[in-house]
C-alpha cells in the first residue's frame, strides 16, 4: 500500500475529527456564543449540508484540475475555514465556516477515493478504500473523544486550532507523498464531463448509490441516539457512555479493515453478510436495550457490521461506472451523506412519536432489510462488470 494512500487517511482523520467532535462541544459553545443548544446543534446540520452539495459540484469544478492541486486546494481551505471559526464571536459566521469546509471536506474526500483507486493495482481497491475511509472510523475513536478533551479543558476554540494544525500536517504529508500527475487517463475520455455523465447514467450505478444511502441509514439511525439510549433506557451511568462509544469505534476500525481485505474479491458475499448482521445487531438492540450486557457488545457490533461493507459501497461504484471515476465518487458521497441525514431524522420522528429509544433499533433493522434488498436486486440483475481500460504510467504534471 503506498504511503500516499495512509496519508489521504490520515487527512481524513483531521477532516473527520471535526465533523464530529461538535456534539461533544455542543453546550460550551452555545455559552460561549450566546445562543441555545438547538441553535448550536445547527452547526452540526449545516455541516451536514455542505457535505452533501460539495462532493458533486466540487468533482465537476476540478474535473481538469491535476488530484494533488484539487487536494491542496481544498486543505488549505478547510484550515483556514477552522482559523476564521476559532477567531470569530459571530455565531452566523462560525455557521458560514462550518458549511465552508464541509463544502471541501466532501471534495476532498471524492478526490481522495478516486486518487487511491488509481495508486494501487485493481486487486487492491477494497483494502485502498480501507485505509482511506478508516481515517474517519480512527475519528471516532480518537478523535471524536480528543476534541472533546481539549474542547471542554482549554476551551471550543482550541479544538478548532488543532484541527486546523493538524490538517495543515496533513496538507504538507499530502503534497510529499501524492504523485503530481495530469487529470487523465489513457484514453483521456475521463475529461469529458459528457462523457462522465453518460458512464454515471446507468441504473446500476444508482441502484449501488441507494445501497450506500440506506445502508448508511440503518447504522446511523441508532447510533444518533446510542448515547441516550444507554443512559435512558439501558441505565449506563453517564460516565460509562465515552467508553461505549469508544467500543463502537473499535468495532468500526476492525469492521473496515477486515472489510477491505474481502471487498475486492466477494463484495456481494461481504454486503449480504456485513448488512445481515446489521439488521440483526439493530433489532437485538430494539429487544435488549434494557440489559447492560446486550446493549454494551452490540454497539461493538454494530459498528463492526456497519464499517465492514463500507469498502464495498466505495468500490462497487466504481466498477459500475469506470469511465466516470470522480463523478462516481461524488455522488456515493453525497449518497453517504443521504444516510447521515435521514437515518437519524426518522429517529427523531419515532422519539417525537413516543416509541422510545428501543425503537430506533427496529427502524435499522427495516432499513437494514431495505438495504438487502437493493443488494439482491442487483446482484440478480447485475450485467457483465465494466472494467476501466488499463492506465498508463502516471505522466508528471509539467
Amino acid at each position: 500500500m503506498p504511503l500516499a494512500v495512509y496519508i489521504l487517511g490520515v487527512a481524513i482523520f483531521a477532516q473527520g475529527t471535526s465533523e464530529l467532535m461538535l456534539a461533544g462541544l455542543l453546550p460550551e459553545m452555545a455559552a460561549d456564543l450566546g445562543v441555545s443548544v438547538p441553535d448550536a446543534g445547527l452547526l452540526i446540520s449545516g455541516f451536514a449540508v455542505g457535505m452533501l452539495v460539495g462532493a458533486p459540484v466540487l468533482a465537476v469544478l476540478t474535473l481538469r484540475w491535476p488530484p494533488r492541486t484539487a487536494l491542496l486546494a481544498f486543505m488549505a481551505v478547510f484550515a483556514g475555514s477552522h482559523v476564521a471559526g476559532a477567531l470569530t464571536s459571530s455565531y452566523g459566521v462560525l455557521l458560514a465556516t462550518r458549511v465552508v469546509g464541509a463544502f471541501v471536506y466532501a471534495g476532498f474526500w471524492a478526490v481522495a477515493a478516486v486518487t487511491a483507486i488509481r495508486l494501487v493495482p485493481d486487486g487492491a481497491r477494497g483494502r485502498a478504500m480501507s485505509v482511506v475511509a478508516g481515517g474517519l472510523t480512527v475519528a471516532t475513536l480518537l478523535g471524536l473523544p480528543a476534541g472533546t478533551l481539549v474542547g471542554q479543558n482549554l476551551g471550543w476554540r482550541a479544538a478548532f486550532w488543532a484541527v486546523a494544525a493538524l490538517s495543515a500536517l496533513a496538507a504538507a504529508g499530502v503534497l510529499a507523498t501524492v504523485p503530481a500527475t495530469r487529470p487523465q487517463s489513457a484514453s483521456g475520455q475521463e475529461l469529458s464531463l459528457r462523457a462522465q455523465a453518460r458512464a454515471l447514467a446507468r441504473p446500476s450505478v444508482w441502484l449501488a448509490c441507494a445501497t450506500t444511502a440506506v445502508s448508511t441509514a440503518a447504522v446511523l439511525v441508532t447510533f444518533a441516539y446510542l448515547a441516550a439510549l444507554l443512559v435512558d433506557t439501558t441505565g449506563l451511568a453517564p460516565g460509562w457512555v465515552a467508553g461505549v462509544l469508544a467500543l463502537y469505534g473499535l468495532g468500526s476500525l476492525i469492521g473496515i479493515t477486515l472489510g477491505g481485505r474481502v471487498a475486492d474479491l466477494r463484495p456481494f458475499a461481504l454486503l449480504f453478510a456485513g448488512l445481515t448482521g446489521v439488521t440483526l445487531v439493530s433489532a437485538g438492540i430494539g429487544l435488549g436495550a434494557t440489559a447492560a450486557w446486550a446493549a454494551v457488545p452490540l454497539a461493538f457490533l454494530l459498528g463492526g457490521f456497519g464499517f465492514a461493507v463500507n469498502p464495498a459501497l466505495n468500490t462497487r461504484v466504481f466498477a459500475l461506472a469506470a469511465g466516470a471515476p470522480a463523478l462516481a465518487a461524488s455522488v456515493n458521497v453525497a449518497a453517504f451523506n443521504v444516510g447521515i441525514t435521514v437515518g437519524p431524522w426518522l429517529g427523531g420522528l419515532a422519539l417525537d412519536a413516543g416509541y422510545g429509544y428501543p425503537s430506533t433499533g427496529w427502524i435499522g433493522a427495516a432499513l437494514g432489510l431495505l438495504a438487502l434488498a437493493t443488494v439482491a436486486v442487483a446482484r440478480m440483475t447485475r450485467g457483465p462488470v465494466v472494467q476501466p481500460a488499463p492506465v498508463e504510467p502516471a505522466v508528471p504534471a509539467s
